[in-house]
């Protein structure tokens, strides 16, 4: 059993109903997987797991067949002028979730790179809007890794509002680094909730790494301060900061962001070596308007995009990438550890226009 003992405890203290929150985990995990203490969200069976892509396909499932793509494919086959065709198209990508700005460069693309007999024709606007987009996602350097600043530990801040995922982001990206051999702290910066501290330390004892605390309620910046220290004098590679979930809308919470930042500095010189935001991808449009506020506040290096595999508005992947000019470094298509993918720009494009009935895998 384990860690689930873990579990156990915090399912007693916090009553009948996260009791049967732990029950139904366990059950899902006996049931899936046939290992109660394999990590959550991770695959322990002998099926042979999907390939990148495919996960990426099928995350993307919904937004092909309900999204914009969906809406834009029904306006074909249907009679009316060239001009028709393309108000048509203005007012599907005017109403989707990828932004206005992002809504004029598809437009112009298909009213400026086709002819306009070629407006009507489903195959050729089609890949006129793929090839668009691939430029639109090489042009926010959506692979880019931020370069490494030559000082151990790297230490990453982690931003989101409530809800995104961050945590779990944050438990997911600990998974994958110490698989990849490194030393891994996390440090609970999120003092204002005592359970956002009670699930980073679930997923620090479940992943097998380290983690800092401080006393419920103590200042987010000098939890963070001292975390960084204490990973500078015992070797650890990478130290992952969460922070509260931000309102991005309260201006005394956001201070506080800008606060952490500068003290991570004086920590350990020029850190942090980065600063993710995890956005969730079913907020649409309020994904985009978040990223805003947070860039504004501290110097956001990369994206991660959550959610994806449980919503229509994928596209919004291409507003955040056209308003916002930074990468986007993952993608979260499932709720298993290795579901939160590296993106590739290229692949993300290939799985958002593929067809819904071609096959899967090579």
């Amino acid at each position: 059993m384990g860690d689930m003992d873990a579990w156990m405890q915090w399912a007693i203290a916090g009553g009948v109903g996260a009791g049967l929150l732990y029950v139904a985990i366990r059950a899902v995990l006996a049931r899936t997987s046939g290992d109660s203490d394999a990590l959550p969200g991770s695959d322990s069976g002998t099926v042979d797991a999907p390939s990148e892509a495919d996960r990426l396909r099928v995350g993307l499932q919904r937004t092909r067949s309900e999204g914009f793509l969906s809406r834009l494919t029904a306006l074909f086959g249907t009679d009316g002028t060239a001009e028709a065709a393309l108000e048509e198209m203005e007012a599907v990508l005017y109403t989707a979730d990828i932004g206005v700005k992002t809504s004029e460069r598809l437009l112009a693309s298909i009213r400026d790179g086709l002819p306009r007999d070629a407006w009507r024709d489903e195959s050729r606007v089609m890949a006129q809007l793929r090839a668009e987009s691939g430029r639109i996602l090489a042009s926010a350097g959506a692979e880019a890794v931020p370069p490494s600043k030559g000082q151990t530990p790297r230490v990453i801040m982690m931003v989101g509002v409530n809800g995104a995922g961050k945590t779990t982001t944050i438990g997911k990206l600990a998974s994958q680094m110490k698989g990849e051999g490194k030393r891994v702290l996390l440090a609970a910066g999120d003092t204002f909730r005592a359970a956002a501290v009670e699930q980073l330390e679930v997923w620090a004892q479940r992943v097998g790494v380290d983690l800092w605390k401080g006393k419920e309620g103590a200042d987010p910046a000098s939890v963070l301060f001292e975390a960084v220290q204490h990973a500078c004098a015992e070797g650890h590679d990478v130290v992952l900061a969460d922070t509260s979930g931000r309102l991005h809308t309260d201006a005394n919470l956001m201070r506080e962001l800008e606060k952490i930042h500068r003290v991570l500095g004086k920590a350990r010189a020029d850190a942090p070596d980065e600063v993710l935001l995890v956005l969730d991808a079913t907020m649409g449009q309020n994904a985009i308007q978040q990223a805003r506020q947070f860039r504004e506040v501290v110097s956001v290096t990369g994206l991660v995009l959550t959610k994806l595999d449980g919503t229509a508005r994928g596209g919004v992947v291409l507003g955040i990438c056209e308003e916002m000019k930074v990468p986007i470094l993952h993608v979260g298509v499932g709720e298993r550890v290795e579901d939160l993918r590296p993106f590739s720009a290229d692949g993300f494009v290939e799985a958002l226009f593929a067809r819904s009935d071609a096959p899967s895998g090579p």
